[in-house]
């Protein structure tokens, strides 16, 4: 209570009246309450400046005034203060209905004739902030709320990025000891959605979606995935399952992030030449997103060691996805990839493996 105490003596006050006389006689009534922060003024084309200022709690407004009358200062007050609640209180010595109509419907609070007493204006005005100071308290606790909400919000989705990082890197750990792989196969793909131009929210959405490329490896035997040296047929195709598990694992989903890491698990083994699997989706019928992740996800293979074969120097790696855009690749994302080369290669130092391979 006696915080609203102070907000309401602490209130900000503008009293516009072209008489001098008039701004004085309230200047001193509302002194002699205790209000300590009014400001007088008889010029009106000065409110709206003073008003960006001050941010006034109150406006005590007459009506007759020469140059710009009450009525077109209040409505540009109100205007100014676009959702906010400013209350007006019109003091004026017209008594004629119609002024009073027009004052009310233009966004006054209140409306007091002159002369006025003194105790009057002096509780209709203290009435007036009391609704202003409630007013500005569930603004604040609003605002608060708000952003509680977003804080909340954020933290869900730091978490939900979290175990969507942590779920993609169990697949890579099975055939990679510091799954780093996911890391910059997943920046490198936004990088090169980037340079490909799709956009920031897109290259976000990628991103975090393309770290579950490879996360139906984690339902592979170890006898397959771990395997050194070329897979027999039914090993081929018992390691190509991990596209089925992979989907099993994601689901079907309207988020958008899953929707497109599904997109990624189940087309990012496919080929531009219609030659790959699951589906033998042939050029543009491969979703953007496992066209890049393709060129991506390949690159960081080859020039990253594994149990079962050596890294490849960088420059044999461009020249693989050289040699196979056309065939495998999207010819026009290799080039790109090749053109942020520089960024990728940036990308490999920050995240490197344990024990790098190049």
């Amino acid at each position: 209570m006696s915080d609203q105490l102070d907000a309401i003596r602490n209130a900000r006050i503008l009293i516009v009246d072209d008489t001098p006389m008039n701004v004085s006689l309230l200047e001193s009534i509302l002194a002699g309450a205790g209000y300590t922060s009014v400001t007088g003024l008889t010029n009106p084309e000065l409110v709206f400046d003073l008003h960006r200022q001050m941010d006034f709690d109150l406006v005590l407004l007459d009506i007759q005034m020469p140059r710009l009358d009450g009525f077109a200062v209040m409505k540009q007050l109100i205007e100014m203060a676009g959702g906010d609640y400013l209350p007006v209180l019109v003091l004026t010595a017209s008594t004629d209905r119609s002024t009073r109509l027009r004052a009310l419907e233009l966004g006054a609070k209140d409306y007091l004739t002159k002369p006025f007493e003194r105790l009057e204006v002096l509780h209709r005005i203290r009435n007036l902030l009391v609704v202003r100071a409630q007013y500005r308290e569930r603004q604040r606790q609003s605002e608060q709320l708000e952003q509680m909400v977003r804080d909340r919000t954020r933290e869900l989705e730091r978490t939900r990025l979290e175990i969507i990082h942590r779920l993609s890197r169990a697949g890579e750990y099975r055939d990679n000891e510091t799954g780093m792989h996911v890391i910059r196969m997943s920046k490198g793909c936004q990088r090169l959605a980037l340079a490909a131009g799709l956009g920031e929210a897109f290259g976000e959405l990628i991103l975090y979606a393309s770290p579950m490329h490879d996360v139906g490896k984690i339902g592979i035997p170890d006898r397959v995935l771990l395997k050194e040296g070329l897979l027999d047929p039914d090993e081929r195709a018992l390691m190509q399952r991990h596209v089925e598990i992979g989907l099993s694992i994601l689901g079907s989903h309207a988020d958008d992030l899953l929707r497109m890491a599904a997109n990624i698990v189940e087309s990012h083994h496919e080929r531009w030449d219609g030659h790959g699997y699951p589906q033998g989706l042939k050029g543009l019928e491969i979703p953007i997103e496992g066209r890049i992740a393709a060129i991506c996800d390949v690159f960081d293979a080859l020039t990253s060691r594994r149990s079962y074969k050596p890294a490849w120097p960088v420059p044999d790696a461009i020249a693989y996805l050289r040699k196979h855009a056309g065939s495998h690749f999207d010819p026009e994302l290799v080039d790109r990839f090749i053109g942020i080369l520089s960024d990728i290669l940036e990308i490999r130092r920050e995240h490197a493996d344990d024990s790098p391979g190049e």
